[in-house]
């Protein structure tokens, strides 16, 4: 292939690590995407319980919350629950995100024509 080629200036152990840096940028780049997908749903578990309010507030006319408030609690309970686990899922995935992209950063000054093909 030729990206071979495109590494001899680096030497000859960065030759012979090619296929080990190539297949470590691989795993990153599915790991990166993986943590987009966490980020994505993150994001739409977060939308559920403000959809559930929104439509609690909608239909608010139809009842009275002091009557209704056994049962109002244990669902604005769980959506701030929901809410809670969006938000970790989001943070987690970012967190995530920003290590591969280190890790991606370091491989690159490592071996600058890596950076030619990954950007």
């Amino acid at each position: 292939m030729s990206v071979e080629a495109n590494f001899s200036d680096e030497g000859p152990s960065a030759n012979a690590n090619l296929p080990l840096i190539l297949g470590e940028v691989q795993v990153l780049l599915a790991e990166k995407r993986t943590s987009l997908s966490i980020i994505r749903s993150g994001i739409a578990v977060m939308a559920l319980p403000l959809s559930i309010s929104s439509l609690l507030i909608a239909t608010s006319r139809y009842y009275a919350a002091t009557e209704v408030l056994h049962l109002l609690i244990p669902v604005l309970v769980l959506c701030v629950a929901v809410a809670v686990l969006g938000a970790y899922l989001v943070v987690h995935g970012l967190r995530n995100l920003h290590r591969h992209d280190r890790h991606l950063s370091r491989l690159k000054q490592r071996l600058p024509t890596l950076a030619e093909i990954l950007d």
